[in-house]
């Protein structure tokens, strides 16, 4: 098996398995150097690797950049001057540069919508067509169902914090609750308390939102994890309608999907603050 195979069949399985994993391809080289242009190397989040674009010192400063990388889901371009230290691990003269490009790759980003009312309808029609895979939970079957959510991977009908209990939740997880009360957004968020989601949100008044995370605190649950919840939901677009609410909590989707979210937000509090 060839070495790019091996990198292929790595990212493959890293991707089914829900891992994230950073591609590094070299795509121009110059002078003398250990491995050609299409050479890749496979990092993953926790920095094993699998392959090789020639090992030495630029090899490790491409895996510390891979890693970067994932955790801001761009992709950058690195060049090296290929120095002695690398002659000596190689066993060869090189005198050359290359550069390299880094590529994170994140598997489907699966996103479960708890509360299947008017929002949510738009919210999994749009979701879908921007590359979302969508789950849907309700206790109504009169709206938890594929008349209203054609799109859908996936439609529960259950008690919801029950439901939640039971989901195996992916690696990419993103998760809205947009449920029809205060009781049934406390239930959800009291299930899911303490576990990793890529992005957890919240629909809901800042006087509702206070009011669940006293409750929830006062149950103990993780203050650090009610931090990350992003309550009230969707960006600041003077949205009014159901449709137009769900554009807007789909963009902070795509923005956290993007590594953007925490920009955007900056951005949003120094429009704020000249307003």
């Amino acid at each position: 098996m060839s070495t790019n195979e091996e990198v292929f069949r790595a990212l493959v399985s890293a991707l089914e398995q829900g891992q994230d994993a950073a591609l590094v391809t070299i795509v121009k080289t110059s002078g003398s150097t250990p491995q050609r242009v299409g050479a890749k190397m496979l990092v993953y989040a926790d920095g094993r690797t699998v392959g090789t674009i020639g090992g030495g010192c630029s090899e490790s400063d491409a895996t510390l950049k891979a890693r970067e990388a994932l955790r801001s889901r761009r992709p950058q371009l690195a060049r090296y001057e290929l120095n002695d230290d690398l002659a000596a691990e190689s066993g060869l003269i090189c005198g050359g540069q290359m550069e390299v490009y880094i590529e994170p790759l994140e598997p489907a980003a699966h996103l479960y919508l708890v509360g299947a009312g008017h929002i949510s309808a738009y919210l999994g029609r749009f979701a879908a067509q921007t590359g979302f895979h969508v789950h849907v939970l309700d206790d109504r079957e009169r709206f938890a169902n594929r008349e209203r959510f054609p799109e859908a991977e996936e439609i529960l009908v259950d008690t919801i914090p029950d439901a939640l209990l039971r989901i195996q939740w992916p690696a990419n997880s993103f998760l809205v609750i947009v449920t029809r009360g205060h009781r049934y957004d406390f239930d959800a968020l009291r299930a899911v308390a303490g576990r990793p989601f890529r992005y957890i949100g919240m629909i809901g008044s800042r006087a509702k939102v206070k009011r669940v995370f006293d409750e929830l605190g006062e149950k103990g649950c993780p203050a650090d994890w009610l931090q990350q919840v992003r309550a009230p939901i969707g960006l600041d677009i003077g949205a009014v309608t159901p449709a137009e609410i769900a554009v807007s909590i789909l963009a902070e989707l795509v923005a956290a999907r993007a590594g953007r979210l925490e920009r955007i937000g900056a951005l949003s509090m120094k429009s704020n603050a000249r307003s």
